[in-house]
């Protein structure tokens, strides 16, 4: 089944000079794929997660999350929308110092007045999957920064979404908390059947996804399968992005 699906979408942002970041971009990611999107700075990446995430608008095309444009919704019903049917995971985390661990997580079941038995079921399982029961009473700041990204993921997966959108997850982490917490998504990805639509510009973290889609220049340039080594992906990952222009110093911050 697919979840999302990108038909023709298209962005222009106008100013005194018009950019045309997005140019016909047909994408189709089914129920349980992990798909990464790369490109080089300014391709349109970031664009084109903020049109699926319906941050922003686009200027023409259509976006189908599970058959439903959420364009054509009414602000409440939007709302609704993207607290039930997506899940975000971002680069600086997004939680909040004022809450616990337990409490950040269980944020989304908050507004949705979600029963207390029901919330705590549910962050018991989100917690175990991501490793992090021993740390739901700690404040975010006593916690490192691999855990609190994980606890984002946790609070993204709290709702069982349709499809989890993260942006540069490991891009402030450095590389064994990187791991941890790409080896976190391939573990909700594979256990929990969770769709996962990953915006990065590291390729170590691209090797754990199906499949890659890059970018260039607002225009679908390539896409490239897993199979079964993880090291040899990596490695095409890496000549890809070279062939395609991913600048010299994006391929800097390589660790393998």
């Amino acid at each position: 089944m697919d979840v999302l699906q990108i038909k023709g979408l298209s962005k222009v942002y106008n100013g005194k000079v018009a950019t045309q970041a997005l140019t016909d971009i047909h994408l189709t990611i089914q129920q349980g794929e992990f798909v990464g999107i790369m490109g080089p700075s300014g391709s349109g990446k970031t664009t084109l997660l903020n049109m699926v995430s319906t941050i922003d608008e686009p200027s023409s095309g259509e976006v189908y999350i599970n058959g439903k444009n959420p364009y054509l919704m009414k602000r409440k019903e939007l709302a609704l929308f993207r607290r039930r049917e997506l899940g975000f995971v971002f680069q600086d985390f997004n939680l909040l110092d004022t809450l616990t661990v337990a409490e950040n997580i269980v944020l989304p079941l908050t507004l949705d007045s979600r029963r207390l038995k029901d919330m705590d079921r549910l962050l018991k399982r989100v917690a175990g999957r991501l490793n992090i029961t021993d740390i739901l009473n700690k404040r975010t700041y006593e916690i490192s920064g691999g855990q609190r990204q994980r606890t984002a993921i946790a609070r993204a997966m709290i709702t069982s979404p349709s499809i989890v959108l993260a942006d540069e997850p490991t891009g402030a982490l450095d590389s064994n908390s990187s791991r941890i917490v790409m080896e976190s998504l391939e573990n909700i990805n594979r256990e929990e059947g969770a769709t996962l639509m990953l915006v990065t510009h590291d390729p170590l973290a691209a090797s754990y996804c199906h499949r890659i889609v890059f970018i260039k220049d607002g225009k679908l340039a390539a896409e490239i399968h897993r199979g079964d080594s993880r090291q040899a992906f990596f490695q095409r990952i890496i000549d890809t992005l070279s062939f395609w222009g991913g600048n010299s110093n994006e391929l800097s911050a390589i660790r393998v």
